[in-house]
């Protein structure tokens, strides 16, 4: 009796149209449906007007380092409720679960184009890669460890800032973050951070925008405090695209903006002009 009746749904009727029917992404810009496949391939941007999506740690290494060339550091770390906050062990562990991962940041070290390097990427999908405690740690530990082994930096943020349910303690890894940059700096080793969507908060106002070149992906939100709260206090209209990363690309916040195709060669060039520049430096000072 079933040979004669007509499908009730599109994954009723098999083949290709079943298929994308069911692993279709809506484009959150400009609204087209994305078979996954399709976005996967393309590095997870929109084919139809370049909408970054955010992706994984896992992802982002994959897309970046050169295979098989990534040793992760420090991965046994994970955040705990010191505070005893209301729900934060739940949250800890939901995060846990949908993300996958430790805690909100991956670090170690890898080769990007051949060139060897330290590297840190955010996971959007842990409590929106806050910061606390054990990535504060993590990323300190990271360039102190790039500094004894003569390692640049290569960092990708995406973060709603500072994790409030640890307090005070979250807030003091933007001091400590900022001097393990300073001591790597004063080694006279690079840093390369790439903003996306979002950087916000006590990242932005720590080694987010510490770098001695800093980049940006396509339409990445920018900033401190939210648009709202600013309005609210200096009681003004922002301007339009206010905290994009065109907008502080404009305004000298930014340095380029490197779409996510282009990242993997844009980063291995500098770490290359570094690496000559290195040598020819120690060169001169030998010949002295």
């Amino acid at each position: 009796m079933g040979l004669f009746r007509s499908p009730q749904n599109e994954l009723e009727k098999g083949g290709k149209e079943a298929e994308d029917a069911g692993i279709r992404s809506t484009c959150p810009r400009c609204g087209v449906q994305l078979p996954l496949s399709d976005l996967q391939e393309n590095m997870n941007v929109c084919t139809a007007c370049g909408y970054h999506f955010r992706i994984t740690p896992r992802e982002r290494i994959a897309y970046i380092t050169d295979e098989g060339s990534f040793r992760e550091l420090n991965g046994e770390l994970m955040s705990r409720d010191i505070l005893d906050f209301p729900g934060y062990d739940q949250k800890l562990r939901n995060a846990r679960l949908s993300s996958r991962e430790k805690d909100a940041v991956v670090c170690g070290t890898a080769e990007i184009g051949q060139y060897p390097c330290a590297l840190f990427v955010m996971d959007p999908n842990f409590m929106m890669g806050s910061m606390g405690t054990v990535v504060g740690e993590k990323i300190t530990r990271l360039f102190e460890s790039a500094a004894e082994l003569h390692l640049s930096v290569v960092g990708f943020t995406v973060s709603g800032g500072a994790r409030m349910q640890e307090g005070i303690l979250s807030l003091m890894q933007m001091a400590k973050t900022s001097a393990a940059v300073r001591r790597h700096s004063n080694a006279g080793l690079l840093y390369l951070t790439v903003l996306t969507d979002p950087t916000l908060g006590g990242v932005t106002a720590s080694f987010a925008m510490d770098g001695d070149i800093i980049m940006a992906e396509p339409g990445a939100t920018i900033g401190f405090a939210g648009p709202r709260v600013i309005e609210q206090t200096i009681r003004k209209k922002l301007p339009q695209g206010f905290q994009t990363a065109e907008f502080l690309l404009d305004h000298g916040f930014v340095d380029l903006i490197v779409p996510r195709h282009e990242q993997r060669e844009t980063i291995a060039s500098l770490l290359r002009l570094h690496q000559m520049g290195t040598a020819e430096k120690e060169k001169g000072e030998g010949e002295l």
